[in-house]
C-alpha cells in the first residue's frame, strides 16, 4: 500500500524505492530483494491492491450491467486516490516498458472478472456470440479515459449512457 500512496501524492516520477522503505518501515534491500525496480514494484502493487478494484455488476441485463461497469470506470479516474494512481501509473506505462507489462497484468486480471457479464447476457440472448466482450471493455473504458484524463471533461449519466447505448446499437441483439 506504501507504494501506491506514495504514487498518489507524488506521481510515478517522485516514487522511490527509498519513499517506500521508509514508509513500510523496512530497509530498502529488503525492498530490491524481491523487486529489481520501481517499476516491477509498482507493477505488482497495481496488481495485488484492492485500491483500483471494480465490482463485476450483475444487474439482470447487459445494458444495466454496461451502466454499472462504466460508472465503475468513472469512479476509478475521478476519485482520489484511485484517480492519482490510475493517471500516474498508467501514464508512466506508456514510457516504461517494465511497468508496462505489470499494467497489462493488472487490466488483464481486472477485466478477466467481467466475463461474467457477457456470459450472462449470452445466455439471456442479449449479445450477438460474435461479438468480442473485451472489445466493448475496451471502447466503453477507452471512451472514459479520453473524456475524463485526456479531455478534462465531466461525465455525466447521459454521457454513461450514450456510450452504452451507442456499444449496445452495435453488439446487442433488438432494442
Amino acid at each position: 500500500m506504501a507504494t501506491l500512496e506514495l504514487v498518489a501524492e507524488r506521481g510515478y516520477d517522485g516514487l522511490t524505492v527509498e519513499g517506500v522503505a521508509e514508509r513500510s518501515g523496512v530497509n530498502k534491500t529488503t525492498i530490491y530483494r524481491w523487486w529489481p525496480s520501481k517499476s516491477a514494484l509498482l507493477g505488482d502493487a497495481l496488481v495485488e491492491a484492492d485500491l483500483l478494484a471494480l465490482d463485476t455488476p450483475d444487474t439482470g441485463s447487459l445494458r444495466g450491467d454496461l451502466m454499472a461497469l462504466v460508472n465503475s470506470v468513472v469512479r476509478l479516474l475521478t476519485a482520489p486516490p484511485m484517480a492519482d494512481v490510475a493517471v500516474a501509473a498508467l501514464g508512466a506505462a506508456a514510457r516504461n516498458p517494465e511497468l508496462a507489462a505489470g499494467t497489462q497484468r493488472f487490466f488483464r486480471d481486472r477485466f478477466a472478472q467481467e466475463t461474467t457479464i457477457f456470459e450472462q447476457a449470452l445466455g439471456r440472448g442479449e449479445l450477438k456470440p460474435e461479438v468480442d466482450p473485451m472489445a466493448i471493455v475496451d471502447l466503453l473504458a477507452g471512451a472514459v479515459w479520453l473524456r475524463v484524463v485526456f479531455r478534462g471533461l465531466p461525465v455525466g449519466e447521459d454521457f454513461t449512457e450514450g456510450i452504452v447505448d451507442v456499444v449496445m446499437g452495435g453488439a446487442g441483439r433488438g432494442g
